[in-house]
Formats: C-alpha cells, sequence, structure tokens
C-alpha cells in the first residue's frame, strides 16, 4: 500500500510533488536559490529514495516538453492540484525551478534528515504504511466497523502483503525513534489518520510496540 500515485498515471510522481506544494497553502514559494517549505519537505522524502527525485526529473522533462496546455495532457492536468505561481511568474517558470532543485540533489545529495517531520504532506509521506493502517483502520468510524483494535489489526493483516508488513514495522520503529516526546507521538499519529483512542490501559507508544510485534510476528500464508 502507499499513500501516492503509484506507476499507471502518466505524471504520478508530479503529483505527488505538488501535493506537497497544495499542503502548503497551494502556493509555489520557491527561489532558484533556495527551496521553500513545501519542496523543501519533498527533497527530505526522496533523499531517502533518490529514484523518486530521478523519476520527478523525468517527469516534469515530459510535462514541460509537450506543454501544460497541451490537450494531449488536458486530463492528466485536471487531476494536479491548482498551485499558483507568484506574481511575475508562470507555473512553467516555477516547474523549472523546482526541476533545477532536483537535480542540485541527485548530483549532491543531502542525506535524509534524522527528525520528525510536522507537516501532514511530509508525515504522511515519511511513513507512507501507517498511514494507510491508521488511517484505514481507525478512523472515526472504527466502532461502526470493529468490536476492538485487535479485530482491526487482524482485518488489516488478513488483506497485507508481506511488503506491506514489513513497510508498516519499519514506519513503526522509525517513528518511535524519531518521536521523543508522547506529545510529538500523539501529533504525529494524528496526521497519520488515527482518529480513535489506543485500548484501555495502554498509552499510544507501547499500543504501537505491540502492534509492531503482533505484525512482525505474523506467519506467511
Amino acid at each position: 500500500m502507499s499513500s501516492f500515485p503509484g506507476p499507471g498515471f502518466r505524471f504520478y510522481e508530479v503529483q505527488d510533488l505538488l501535493a506537497a506544494y497544495a499542503a502548503h497553502d497551494f502556493a509555489f514559494s520557491d527561489s532558484p536559490d533556495a527551496p521553500g517549505p513545501a519542496l523543501s519537505g519533498y527533497l527530505r522524502i526522496v533523499s531517502q529514495d533518490p529514484r523518486r527525485a530521478a523519476t520527478a526529473v523525468q517527469q516534469l522533462d515530459d510535462l514541460l516538453l509537450v506543454g501544460l496546455e497541451s490537450s494531449e495532457i488536458a486530463g492528466d492536468v485536471e487531476l494536479f492540484p491548482k498551485i499558483e505561481p507568484p506574481a511575475g511568474r508562470s507555473v512553467e517558470d516555477c516547474l523549472r525551478i523546482v526541476r533545477a532543485h532536483l537535480v542540485r540533489q541527485l548530483e549532491n545529495p543531502v542525506p535524509a534528515a534524522q527528525s520528525l517531520p510536522t507537516g501532514s504532506w511530509e508525515v504522511r509521506a515519511r511513513f507512507p504504511e501507517l498511514h494507510q493502517f491508521l488511517g484505514g483502520y481507525f478512523h472515526q468510524d472504527f466502532f461502526d466497523e470493529y468490536a476492538s483494535h485487535s479485530e482491526a489489526v487482524d482485518d488489516y493483516l488478513a488483506g497485507a502483503s508481506r511488503d506491506d508488513r514489513n513497510q508498516l514495522v519499519g514506519d513503526i520503529s522509525s517513528l518511535l525513534t524519531l518521536a521523543g516526546s508522547n506529545g510529538e507521538l500523539k501529533q504525529a499519529v494524528s496526521l497519520l489518520g488515527m482518529e480513535v483512542s489506543p485500548p484501555a490501559g495502554a498509552d499510544i507508544r507501547r499500543w504501537l510496540r505491540d502492534v509492531h510485534g503482533t505484525v512482525s510476528r505474523h506467519p506467511e500464508a
């Protein structure tokens, strides 16, 4: 499972890149010299997977070559978040600036940040499977669907692949390491879509550790 679009959509990586801007007031705020908050968050995410940055560059090249106004890609462009350029610049100008920053990251990689992200897009991109798990099973309708937290975990495990489970275990480990305080952890799981409290008698850190153990021990079918 993944929180961002995957192959099959022509500009799937550009769509996720623009989603980072949508989470920051739907505005391009980058200069040629420095990325703004949205692009900085995206660069931190792709620093862990340079293939995504390379894919974004390739798709931006394709997009700019064809042209945003081309009828050939009108259906694709319609799916993009509508990000506003600053006065005096076009969207194409802004995308070229974004591309330059991505190329710079690929040529001179900046190590992944060892800190807990705080913005909604970056938190979800940093912990994609945990976002799917918490947002998909522990949402506001949780009590209409499940009799207990363990039942929801079992439901997740019934449909999760080994890759999904491995990703979830890794996401939980990373989150528990990066969230130094319970306040940080509560904020993160809220941004990740959890809308219910942990089971009675357990705080969120202990419950996530229990989930980590349960998922880790799940046998192959």
